[in-house]
Formats: C-alpha cells, structure tokens, sequence
C-alpha cells in the first residue's frame, strides 16, 4: 500500500527547515562560540529566555482571544467597543492598549513585540548590574521578580498609559511596542536598527510556517493610504516615553558606575542622532497628515520630517549630553537659587528637559477630546438598535469623532463631514464611521460586530443600486440583523444620459425596490423596475429587463438605460 504524497506546503516548509539548520549550524562551526552565547544572555536573563516579553504577548493574546471574542472567529474580532472613545467610557481606556482591529494587526504588533521587547529587557536585565549587590536581596533585586512581575507590569501600565493619553479612538499594542524600541534604541542605537530587520525576519518566518505556498493574483483594493493608518501621535507617545526611561536608567547606571570607580565608554551623539532619524523613518513617524472628512487626507511630510529631525536631536543631546556644566567656571557644586542651577546646568540635563517637553507635547492634546461627550440624540434615518447600540446609515453628516473639538489652523478645520455605515452608543460614548461610503460600494455589503467584553452581535448592511447610463448611480442600504431587514438609506434618482422622442429616463431607489421615470411634456410616470425578461412600458416607450441591464425601445430605437450596479471587492474575492 503507497501512502499518501506530501503535500508541496510540507515539502517546501522542509526545505527551509533544512536551510535554516545548515546554515546555523555552518554559523555556529564558524565562529565556535563554545557556548559564550547562551552564557552571555544568561548573564541577563534568567535562563536567558525574555519572560517578561513573553508574560506581556500571552496577555495580550488572552484579550484577543477571550474579550474581544477572537477565539470564536480569528480575523474578526469585536472592535468597535474596545477603542479609547472617552475618558467617560473607562472600559475603552483599559482596554483599547491591548485589543487589536484584525488578526494581520495584532500579528504584526507581537511579532514586534518579540524582537523590541527582548531588546529592551536584555538592556535591562533581571540582574542587578552593581558589584557586590545581592540577587536575593531584596524584591527590587530578584530575577523571578523583575522577569515575571517588574517588565511585564511595566509593559501592561504603559498599554493603559498610552489609551489615557490616546489622540482620538485608537486600538492596538503598538504604543507600548514603541516603547520598546524607544528604550532599546537609546541602549543598543546600531543593534536596534539591526533589529528592525530582524523583526521582519521573524514576521517571514511566521508567514512561511503558516503558508509555505501561497497562490495570489492582482485584485482590486480600497482604503487609505497606508500613511494614513497610522497612530502617529500614540507612536511618537510611545517612543518618546521608552526613550526617557532608558535615559533616566543610563544615567542612573553611570552615576552608580563612578561612585564605583568604573567607567563605560560614552555613546556618540552622532551614532544616536543617526540611529534615531533611521528608526523614525522606517516606521514613518514623518507621516503627519490632516484628516479632510469623507476618505480624504492632506499629507504634510515636510513639517513630519522636521519634526523627526527635531526629535532625534533631543534624544542625541540626552542620552550622548556631557554631564559637565556649560560653562565649569561658573558652575556651583552644590546649587541653591534658580540662578546657580541655570549656571550649573549640562547638556545632559538640558536633553532630558527637552525630552520631557516633548513628551508633554505630543500627550497634551490627548487630554481634551476624552473629557467631551458625544450627543445623545438618535442618529440619522432609521437605525437598527441593538443592545445600546444604533447602526444606520448616512451621507455628508458632521463627524462627531473629529469635530469634537471645534479647530481652525493653516486654512484647515476639524469641522468635517463624514459618510458610510455609522454606530452609535451614547452610554458608552462611542460614535463612528465603521464602513466609509466608499468601502461599501466597493464590497456591496459588510459586517458589522458590536458588543462587549465577551459578547458579540453582527448587523450586516448591504448597498444594492442601479447605474444610470451615462449617469451616476442610485442605490439603497440596508440593515439586516436577526433575520430582519430594514432600510435605512435611499439616495437620489440618477437620470441617463440617453433621450428618447424628447423623453428623459430616470432610475430611483425606493424602499421597496427601484423604479423607472419617464418624463415628457412636464409628465412624469413611474414604475418598478420589471423583473427578468420582463417589460413595462411608460409614455409610449417600453422598458425591458434583460439580465442585469434595461433597454428602452420605441419604434426601431433600442437603448441600454440603466445597469444594475457591480460590486469590484465581491466580483474579485
């Protein structure tokens, strides 16, 4: 009996096993480290695994899968009650800094997490750096304490940190991933842009164990620009904050290093400033960009640019900074008076001023936008409401996300206008474009999952439409939930462009269906649509349904007039 053949996944994944191997091991002969790597992270880390890392990935795991219901469908969890809407809605602030939008973006996030997280934590360390000091000695000491307790406490405070002083409903880790890399970046400058590579490595390596075949082809797409999915504010929140923890600890560590009579080299001011402005780019913190409502953006990468090459002056000025005062003949030892420490201050200190400010700066404007509450009024048309929740949709209405507050700057306002699939939820402060108007026509239909910490309930909504001929289109949306379908959204008549014996031809969406209207002479009749293979006839002109198209024929003149509208993301998925 012949078994089975491997599949070609199984054999492909194989054949990279085998390479990896080879190729570590051909390494390993190479440089015959004669076990000086698993020692050197020992010396770090307890057994030299990153727990804290790992304690941090599982918990943020645990929330995908359990609260928002990820275990129940993997690439669609319950998004919408999980993001940071107000400071009046505190299950949003705790949770938005772990829950994730999508299986690709909390994948992503952890794969970064891996890599910056083990960075940081070996910079760290579970062991006491100063000589003498006891490991047991005390809590602040203990490695058990430091891996399991101290570095994911840390990173868990930090997540809820990042929702407090969130700008706008965000969702994800990577406020906190951010930090990572902002911690480590000031420890390690080079080996941390060396890491970001490896944090793509490790993302192929995923990909390949997941899928070592994968069939593709060219498919149309919607959405913003990828600059434009971008937390800039919580990213830069992120980064400026780890970097100040790490400079606060290096400055600690090399304080008690002179105290004891040991000196470690000073890091370059040029290597950091470089390090930095590299990092930065890479992760596009240029992307500074304005919303203009109704899916479109205004990019202004210049002032991003500036604002980067700013940031990593500070951070080189902080963390390479002499700690000798400006000016040594003025300097007095022991300052008292505002005076004497303007006199005695260094380079190091003005750095870490710098850095502060900035890091209230990009908070700052957080603050506001959660203390404002959204209006309690019904939302438009005639939404569905489920479980506190209401979903309609609507056109060209103000976003109440963006205009929040009321801001005028540059010629630009945050008094937007908004259209697509909105959910509202006054008891707990959310209001949200959850499809744009564009998605849907794009998909013809999508799904939308509100609930809570455990719990899900899906509205799907729908957008069926006719094209007019050398006109626009007329369509309508509904709502369908439970098994009942109700429609929330009728747009205008579109007219066609073809004209028959001095008669104009409309198509008009109705609750109940779409109709024809004929008008001649400043008369106007209507009818449904007829059904397949069908006719119906209007002032002398009969109006035939073949297939997905209307022909208007009269006398030996036969026109298409109307095509039921096609679906791009549907037809191609």
């Amino acid at each position: 009996m012949v078994g089975d053949a491997p599949s070609a996944g199984a054999v492909h994944l194989v054949a990279a096993g085998v390479a990896v191997a080879a190729a570590l091991a051909v390494v390993y002969a190479l440089d015959q480290p004669a076990g000086a790597w698993a020692k050197r992270l020992r010396s770090r880390l307890l057994l030299g695994v990153p727990w804290g890392t790992l304690v941090a990935v599982g918990f943020v795991i645990g929330v995908y899968l359990f609260v928002q219901s990820g275990l129940e469908r993997p690439n669609r969890p319950v998004v919408i009650p999980f993001r940071a809407w107000s400071y009046l809605y505190p299950q949003g602030i705790l949770w938005s800094g772990f829950a994730h939008a999508s299986r690709g973006h909390i994948t992503g996030n952890l794969l970064s997490t891996l890599v910056a997280g083990s960075l940081a934590e070996y910079a760290y360390g579970h062991f006491p750096r100063e000589s003498g000091r006891e490991t047991f000695a005390s809590l602040r000491t203990n490695p058990y304490v430091r891996a399991f307790c101290v570095v994911p406490g840390a990173m868990l405070a930090f997540g809820v940190v990042t929702s407090v002083f969130a700008l706008g409903p965000v969702i994800g880790f990577s406020g906190v991933v951010f930090a990572l890399w902002g911690f480590a970046l000031a420890h390690y400058p080079i080996g941390t842009v060396a890491a970001l590579t490896g944090a793509t490595l490790v993302n192929v390596v995923y990909e390949t164990l997941r899928a070592p075949v994968e069939f593709a082809e060219a498919t149309p797409s919607f959405g913003p620009p990828g600059w434009a999915n971008i937390a800039i504010q919580g990213h830069a929140l992120g980064l400026i904050a780890g970097l100040l923890a790490a400079v606060w600890l290096i400055r600690r560590r090399a304080r008690s290093e002179r105290s004891g009579g040991r000196t470690r080299p000073s890091r370059s001011a040029v290597v950091v400033f470089v390090a930095v402005l590299l990092f930065g780019a890479s992760r596009r913190l240029w992307a500074v960009y304005w919303y203009l409502g109704n899916d479109q953006y205004e990019l202004y990468r210049g002032i991003g640019l500036a604002g980067l090459v700013v940031l990593a002056l500070i951070v080189a000025v902080a963390v390479a900074g002499r700690d000798e005062p400006f000016r040594p003949t003025r300097a007095v030892s022991n300052p008292q008076t505002l005076r004497e420490n303007i006199a005695s201050v260094t380079p190091a200190v003005v750095g870490v001023l710098l850095l502060v400010g900035a890091l209230a700066a990009v908070a700052g404007p957080g603050i506001v936008p959660n203390l404002v509450t959204v209006d309690d009024g019904d939302l438009p048309g005639d939404p569905v409401e489920v479980e506190g929740y209401q979903v309609t949709y609507a056109e060209n209405v103000e976003d109440q996300v963006v205009s929040v507050i009321d801001v005028e700057a540059f010629g630009r306002s945050t008094s937007v206008q908004t259209s697509g699939v909105i959910v509202g939820n006054p008891d707990r402060q959310i209001w949200t474009t959850a499809v744009s108007r564009g998605n849907l026509a794009f998909w013809g239909y999508r799904a939308v999952d509100v609930g809570g910490t455990g719990w899900r309930e899906t509205v799907w909504v729908q957008r069926t439409g006719w094209v007019a001929v050398g006109g626009n289109a007329t369509y309508r949306v509904d709502t369908i939930h439970d098994g009942s379908r109700s429609t929330v959204f009728v747009s205008d008549p579109a007219s066609a462009e073809p004209r028959l014996d001095g008669r104009t031809v409309a198509v008009a969406a109705a609750e109940d269906g779409f109709n024809l209207r004929v008008t001649h002479e400043g008369a106007t009749t209507t009818a449904p649509i007829p059904p397949a293979n069908e006719s119906v006839t209007l002032h002398d002109v009969t109006f035939v349904r073949d297939g997905a198209a209307v022909y208007a024929e009269r006398g030996d003149s036969r026109v298409r007039v109307a095509d039921r509208e096609r679906y791009e993301g549907r037809e191609r998925s």
